[in-house]
């Protein structure tokens, strides 16, 4: 399971986090906050930065808005998430 230990916002859009598979990297998430509508309020930056670690953990923000740790640890990394099943 994909897990965000720590999030800090970097510029624009943009967020560094750290994964608990000891990754890291800068996500952005300029595409995201354009296309879908409950992101719209994120539109304003300040707004943006307002954004914290849920109990999943992953990022979300007080409008609602949140995204799954996978898309974002694949989004940081390029490395696609395999689900096993048994």
């Amino acid at each position: 399971m994909i897990e965000i230990r720590e999030a800090k916002y970097h510029e624009g859009y943009k967020l560094w986090l750290s994964f608990n598979t000891g990754e890291s990297g800068i996500a952005d998430l300029t595409d995201l906050i354009h296309k879908y509508k409950a992101a719209a309020p994120l539109l304003d930056t300040n707004e943006f930065k307002k954004f914290y670690l849920d109990e999943w953990p992953t990022v979300a923000w007080p409008c609602g808005f949140d995204l799954a740790p996978e898309s974002l640890y694949e989004r940081v990394t390029g490395k696609r998430v395999e689900w096993l099943t048994n």
